[in-house]
């Protein structure tokens, strides 16, 4: 069997190194500089000869930088005879750009889809896309993880007896169907509108919430815009706690404030698949670790067994 050689780009090398300390194997340095004509250069610092090169990079802000960094990543590891190349990729922030909803607009998550495979991509590890369908924009094989039962472990010791999981609309519905079966609790979901980047409106909530404890699940929160406006619904509804629960806590512009100043906001539940800064990590938010998941699943493709034998329970 071929040496495995894992390396990571500037975008999440704690997550990096987690994964590496749970296979027991070393994170190899990568050499990162900036020539003086803003053009960047990466040098890989270990052998790649015919090794199974695994390159970690989520694509979080600054996100143009850490997709070019990935990029040339892949070409380096390519260029120095590697035997297979795949790209883990736990936040893919393009999937967001999945369709041509306007005239004139370029579908970037294809787009980017087609450079990493051309920069060098034999195989991509992802989780939680924001849309499902750009799973196919990639032309080799995928790995789409989610974070569900890692969530659900968290909420399994609570009592759950009068508890709703929500969805903050009917795009995300069949992921909380999914986290709901994983807890044995009834699904609600939001009926959303979004009328700009960072503004959404709620029409209506499907479902029976009064008077229960509610569970929000979302694929990921960036500005909160989507949270603030379910939470004005739910008040109204009389519900009773309410836990917030995410794959990708960006929590990018005004989130942070906006989180802080929910009062009857009882829990924010958030995975390491980006970094979260010790600034943003409010006093009633907990950080889970994906490390485990994607540790087996990089375990797994390299030594050939199934990967979605691992996730079973939760598609």
């Amino acid at each position: 069997m071929c040496e495995i050689g894992i390396f990571s780009g500037n975008a999440h090398p704690e997550l990096a190194r987690e994964i590496c300390d749970r296979l027991g194997r070393p994170l190899y340095d990568t050499e990162i500089n900036r020539f003086s004509n803003d053009c960047l250069q990466v040098q890989l610092q270990a052998n790649c000869r015919e090794h199974d090169v695994f390159i970690v990079q989520p694509l979080v802000p600054p996100v143009q930088e850490h997709v070019m960094e990935l990029m040339m990543m892949l070409d380096a590891a390519r260029g120095a005879s590697a035997g297979r190349i795949t790209a883990v990729i736990p936040h893919y922030a393009y999937a967001r750009s999945d369709k041509k909803d306007a005239p004139r607009i370029s579908i970037g998550g294809r787009l980017v889809a087609d450079l990493l495979v051309t920069a060098g991509a034999d195989r991509v590890l992802t989780m939680a896309l924001h849309s499902p369908q750009v799973h196919g924009f990639f032309s080799v094989p995928v790995d789409h993880l989610n974070a569900l039962n890692v969530i659900a472990d968290h909420f399994r010791d609570d009592d759950l007896g009068n508890t709703i999981v929500v969805s903050p609309d009917l795009g995300n519905a069949k992921s909380a169907t999914q986290f709901a079966r994983l807890l044995g609790l009834p699904v609600a979901a939001g009926s959303k509108r979004r009328v700009a980047d960072d503004k959404v409106v709620i029409d209506a909530i499907v479902g029976e919430v009064s008077g229960r404890n509610v569970i929000v699940l979302d694929d990921e929160v960036a500005t909160g815009g989507s949270i603030l406006e379910l939470m004005d619904a739910l008040r109204r509804k009389q519900v009773g706690r309410i836990s917030l629960a995410c794959t990708h806590g960006l929590f990018t512009g005004k989130a942070i404030e906006r989180l802080r100043a929910l009062d009857d906001l009882d829990e924010i539940v958030t995975t390491n698949t980006v970094p979260i800064p010790e600034e943003k990590r409010l006093p009633n938010m907990t950080v889970l670790s994906v490390a485990p998941l994607l540790s087996e699943a990089i375990n797994r493709i390299h030594i050939g067994e199934s990967v979605s034998a691992l996730f079973v329970n939760s598609v």
